[in-house]
């Protein structure tokens, strides 16, 4: 009798260990369908922030560009003029100038002009350097002023830089 005994245990312990087998191997299937969906998804997400990253790249100055129209405008208008007087001429120069520069401030666009001002490598380019009484490395003539974006330099300010003589 005790080897009935023996047999059924064995039979089981046998079952016992497949139902085992067959419920890993549905973990391990759902396991693997969850890891399949995860990287799917990652996929769809790494696409459409490529998506996003294209569009905004493509329209980051849109803005800029329908205020920028405006002053585009206004130097037409002033080309449509067939006769009129040098003052007026100026005049629509100087609110087009002007224009320009509320836009400017708009986009946080701010102008270098660092006449009297310590020579900064990091603001400024010095074109020529001449000898004078002023003190060293002073700037005493911008030929060009800079612009800098964001605190971010977009073009530096061209200046002459004094040098001891």
């Amino acid at each position: 009798m005790a080897k009935k005994e023996t047999k059924s245990s064995t039979k089981k312990i046998a079952s016992e260990e497949s139902e085992k087998i067959l419920k890993l191997e549905e973990q391990v299937a759902a396991l693997e369908a969850e890891v399949l969906y995860s990287k799917a998804e990652a996929q769809n997400v790494r696409k459409r922030s490529l998506e996003d990253i294209d569009k905004a790249r493509k329209f980051a100055v849109e803005k800029f560009s329908q205020e920028i129209l405006l002053v585009k405008d206004s130097l037409d208008a002033a080309l449509a003029i067939d006769k009129g007087s040098v003052e007026s001429y100026k005049d629509g120069v100087d609110l087009t100038s002007k224009q320009l520069l509320n836009i400017f401030a708009k986009f946080n666009i701010q102008e270098i002009n660092p006449l009297g001002e310590i020579f900064d490598p990091n603001f400024h380019q010095a074109m020529t350097m001449v000898e004078s009484e002023e003190e060293p490395n002073k700037i005493l003539t911008v030929m060009q002023k800079g612009y800098v974006l964001n605190d971010r330099v977009l073009r530096p300010a061209l200046v002459t830089v004094s040098k001891t003589k």
